[in-house]
């Protein structure tokens, strides 16, 4: 059924708990597993610390990266791993669109009514926008 899938991934427990259940879909479907993790630049800053903040979440992420490559080993599957910058919601459907994904996984944060509609939902974005299939995982 799913040949590729796009796992957005943020270190989150509900980010992990999305990466599990896209390893039992990958694992069930035979299925190429994509995990794209975005930094995300600080609204208001100097370059060189806007730089040195992103480095900061690209080396966090790597480490992460290393455990779910782990994980997914245990599984018998190999995930393609990547870090991109920019507005997480963007940059995710954008990644589907690059790579011919069949499914989005992502997991919600559960954030309130006020919450949703003061920040704006990724999940919701990415729902709207997505090239194919989206699954959120609470």
């Amino acid at each position: 059924m799913f040949q590729k899938i796009l796992i957005a991934y943020d270190g989150s427990a509900p980010s992990r708990k999305a990466y599990e259940a896209a390893l039992d879909l990958a694992k069930r479907y035979q299925a190429q597993i994509h995990v794209v993790a975005v930094a995300r630049p600080p609204d208001f800053a100097e370059d060189v610390e806007t730089e040195a903040t992103l480095e900061s979440a690209r080396e966090h992420l790597g480490r992460q990266f290393g455990e779910l490559e782990s994980q997914a080993a245990r599984a018998g599957l190999k995930p393609h791993f990547r870090v991109v910058t920019g507005h997480p919601a963007e940059q995710i459907v954008r990644a589907a669109e690059q790579q011919a994904i069949e499914l989005i996984v992502l997991g919600h944060r559960g954030h309130g009514m006020f919450e949703r509609w003061l920040l704006g939902s990724v999940s919701r974005t990415v729902i709207a926008y997505a090239p194919c299939a989206v699954m959120v995982v609470r």
